[in-house]
């Protein structure tokens, strides 16, 4: 697998072998994961896929072995499965809808061989911000941090400014990573940042814990507003008590993960590797609490694109797909 999002390699299990698109060395097929930054969900969940495939898998005579690589999350993993750079990746529903049908960043650029193997849990948009901060009208003159240019996360904060009456000159885009900010944050170089993740996410938790600060509601008026232009997005609660200080139910809005390939990949691996998912689901859980989460009721949801065959082969042995 050659490494093409050019940051960290986590192997899970594998010491250093790696291969390119399900290579077969001997007795293995390599298959690789691109997951999100440290700071997020993406990150542990991807690395317990892995060793989750590695140990759960196989093509008869050879071996599955899985790796987990930290990536740019939704839009640049999309990009990445569309050129073949690696075997799978996790991508936000919205995104890769928009990918596939080459709409919003990807206007012009359909990527049409994009396949889905199944959708995984909601992700909890959480506008995280220093504690006098009460409402998102108050983020105007303020810096806020939207993530990399042309990511998921920067076209939300476009898409909330609308939705709000504001334009993007009316704040001080930061493009810091999730991690980064939340250190921005604690160091009071930064007002507000914009994160999208299964919560509890791990650098909200480490900031809440060693500094105060305030989660902005995302409801009313502007957030039905933004949901009649980007249906994938569901009205959620994040519970009081999910980081320190925060004591009270905080409304907010969710959008699924879906666990992406491409077309080229082979039947066997496909069917293999959504089999392993989702008949170790109790491993997951035992990561992140977003594991719980990840059940094959709900695989087949926010799923706007085709299938992958292999994929498709398993769902319809378990009733999923007539």
């Amino acid at each position: 697998m050659k490494n093409k999002i050019g940051t960290l390699l986590v192997s899970v299990g594998l010491g250093l072998g790696l291969a390119s698109g399900s290579v077969m060395a001997q007795d293995r097929v390599f298959f690789g994961i691109a997951t999100g930054g440290t700071g997020g969900t993406y990150y542990p969940l991807g690395g317990m896929l892995a060793q989750v495939i590695s140990n759960n898998s196989d093509l008869g005579d050879k071996k599955i072995s899985a790796t987990a690589e930290t990536g740019n999350a939704s839009v640049a993993n999309a990009t990445l499965l569309g050129r073949g750079g690696i075997e799978s990746a996790f991508v936000a529903a919205d995104v890769l809808d928009a990918a596939y049908n080459g709409k919003s960043q990807f206007d012009g650029k359909a990527i049409k061989n994009l396949r889905a193997l199944g959708a995984l849990y909601p992700e909890t948009v959480q506008l995280v911000s220093q504690p006098d901060i009460k409402s998102f009208s108050d983020l105007k003159g303020k810096s806020v941090s939207s993530g990399s240019p042309g990511s998921g996360q920067w076209q939300l904060l476009g898409d909330l400014l609308a939705a709000y009456g504001m334009e993007r000159s009316d704040v001080k885009e930061d493009y810091s990573s999730f991690s980064q900010s939340a250190e921005k944050i604690k160091d009071g170089n930064l007002s507000a940042s914009l994160i999208t993740a299964g919560s509890p996410t791990s650098s909200i938790v480490e900031l809440s814990n060693s500094h105060d600060v305030n989660i902005i509601p995302l409801s009313g008026a502007p957030i039905e507003k933004l949901r009649k232009s980007q249906p994938y997005y569901a009205k959620v609660i994040l519970p009081a008590g999910t980081y320190k200080g925060i004591d009270k139910d905080i409304e907010t809005i969710a959008v699924r993960a879906i666990w992406a390939t491409h077309s080229e990949l082979s039947d066997d691996v496909a069917y293999a590797v959504t089999k392993a998912l989702y008949e170790n689901t109790d491993t997951l859980a035992k990561v992140h609490v977003k594991g719980k989460e990840i059940t094959l009721k709900t695989a087949l949801e926010s799923i706007s694109i085709p299938i992958h065959p292999g994929a498709e082969r398993y769902y319809r042995e378990k009733g999923l797909i007539k």
